[in-house]
């Protein structure tokens, strides 16, 4: 047995949200070559890109509720096997229509991942840890946008654009297997995990929860409330951004800054290796402050807040650069700031909704912020296309950017009195 499994547990869930987010972001790497394979215009492509939201922000929602009613073991193997599956499928569509379908299913299969991480830490760690533990497993998917630039454009280089997709499907289909295997729903049922760190767990619940008086109200009750609502467009001012650098930035760098394919594999790592930084460190950084902190809501909100609001100024600074080494600079400490915001965001849930709706919430939380990627892309391929290339699309995130600041700073508030806490935590 480990002393503190529940960080074994952390790191499973770092692998997949790697394995997720380089199944996702492979497609804006070979994007130039599907565009010439399957003869896509820039608007088209920004479609494809943004298809993909439409089913992923539905299942945001609906697998954060499966996650309560099922528990977090499997939904993640029903959700990770069918990703990997339409991951390997990519491979096979030849033309837009195909591609449309696959992206969208895909985005289905996709949407329960951060609804379900979210769900699974509040099983296995205690408030107090929540911003580390969302930091560290959340950082996955900045470290697998970030090695998915250089692996897939040397598959892609080596062999074909549709040969990379069938390789990381089988990447996904492993890690099922293994999540199944080490992993329940809750640490008490789990043989791996120790005494002293059930003890642990327990001690720090209690001491964080409000005593279990009563059912929990409907997950209705919190669907409406502000700050809910305000947590829901916040995340979609962070993911806004995050979404277009997903899909865009490898043709960013190759169109707008003339960089050539096999340099612009190993510079589109770089932004993402801020955005891993920014998840651990803005983890880390977020508990150390909630320790601290007499009001453990505003402190959530602080590093929520703050990340976001100086993220949206280096976006805009990018649209007065005037090289290349500036320009991807600025796009990687923007990223920075936007995954230290996103963790934090999650962990403020965690302050206002109960562990048995976590899931629920969350999912909701996270379909609202996914509408930015159906947005998103699609409008940057029309503003590349229509309106003069990317600068525009800066200006527009870095008015979502202020959007979000305003509204969690009026509204994320804890307006009701918070309800009781039920002692399991999924039903």
């Amino acid at each position: 047995m480990l002393r503190n499994y529940r960080w074994s547990v952390a790191l499973l869930l770092f692998i997949a949200g790697s394995i997720n987010y380089m199944d996702r972001a492979a497609i804006g790497v070979v994007a130039p070559l599907i565009q010439k394979s399957l003869m896509l215009s820039p608007s088209q492509l920004g479609v494809t890109f943004s298809t993909f939201f439409i089913g992923y922000a539905l299942f945001a929602f609906v697998g954060g509720q499966i996650a309560d009613r099922f528990g977090p073991v499997r939904t993640y193997v029903w959700a990770a096997t069918a990703w990997s599956v339409l991951c390997g499928l990519t491979g096979f569509v030849t033309g837009f229509a195909q591609l449309l379908v696959v992206r969208t299913l895909f985005g289905f299969a996709e949407g329960p991942m951060n609804s379900t991480t979210n769900r699974t830490i509040t099983n296995w760690f205690p408030r107090r840890e929540a911003a580390r533990a969302v930091g560290f497993t959340f950082s996955g998917q900045t470290f697998g946008s970030a090695i998915t630039a250089p692996i897939v454009a040397f598959i892609a280089l080596s062999t074909n654009w549709r040969v990379s997709f069938f390789i990381l499907a089988a990447f996904g289909l492993i890690w099922v297997v293994a999540w199944r295997a080490l992993v329940t729903d809750l640490p008490q049922d789990n043989p791996r995990v120790s005494a002293r760190e059930l003890q642990f767990l327990e001690t720090n619940r209690a001491a964080a929860a409000v005593p279990a008086t009563g059912v929990s109200p409907a997950l209705s009750t919190y669907l409406g409330r502000a700050s809910t609502l305000s947590l829901g467009l916040g995340m979609f001012a962070v993911n806004y951004t995050l979404y277009i650098f997903i899909s865009w930035l490898p043709t960013y760098l190759t169109s707008a800054l003339h960089m050539p394919l096999q340099r612009m594999a190993l510079v589109a790592a770089i932004p993402w290796i801020g955005g891993l930084l920014g998840y651990i460190g803005g983890g880390l950084v977020s508990d150390f402050i909630y320790d601290r902190s007499a009001d453990k809501l505003r402190a959530r909100k602080f590093t929520t807040i703050v990340p976001l609001a100086v993220a949206g100024m280096a976006l805009l600074l990018v649209t007065f650069t005037t090289t290349p080494a500036a320009a991807v600079a600025l796009i990687s400490l923007a990223i920075m700031l936007l995954t230290a915001s996103v963790q934090s965001c999650w962990a403020t849930i965690h302050e206002l909704v109960p562990p048995v709706r976590i899931g629920g919430v969350s999912g909701f939380i996270h379909l609202l912020s996914n509408i930015s990627g159906i947005v998103g892309p699609s409008a940057t391929g029309f503003a590349v296309q229509y309106f003069g290339g990317f600068d525009s699309a800066f200006y527009l995130a870095g008015g979502a950017a202020a959007a979000g600041v305003i509204a969690m700073s009026l509204f994320v508030r804890r307006t009701e009195e918070s309800p009781p806490l039920a002692r399991r935590t999924y039903a």
